[in-house]
């Protein structure tokens, strides 16, 4: 069986229907039932973890820093900048109430 892939981008996006657009505007009027998702509690925020995908955006920055702090952390061995993002970390956390 063969299938054919189909893409668009927002310039070859084919026009919405009159009927389309009628059908979307009363959707979005309507109320959405949430009554059989459950609340979350406290507890499970606090035990909520990071998805494993996520990347956090990175911002590249020259700093000082003494040479011998340098030297450990390029002792700890390859990912240098990666320990020391760790270690900052690690202090924000514990620095947050």
């Amino acid at each position: 069986m063969s299938t054919k892939m189909v893409s668009y981008t927002l310039e070859t996006l084919p026009p919405i229907s009159d009927e389309r657009l009628a059908e979307m505007k009363v959707q979005s009027t309507l109320p959405i039932d949430t009554s059989d998702i459950p609340e979350l509690t406290d507890e499970q925020f606090k035990a909520a973890v990071r998805s494993r995908f996520h990347r956090p955006r990175k911002t590249q920055l020259t700093i000082n820093i003494d040479a011998d702090v340098l030297e450990w952390l390029k002792s700890q061995g390859k990912g240098y900048h990666t320990c020391l993002n760790g270690i900052l970390r690690d202090a924000m956390l514990r620095a947050i109430p």
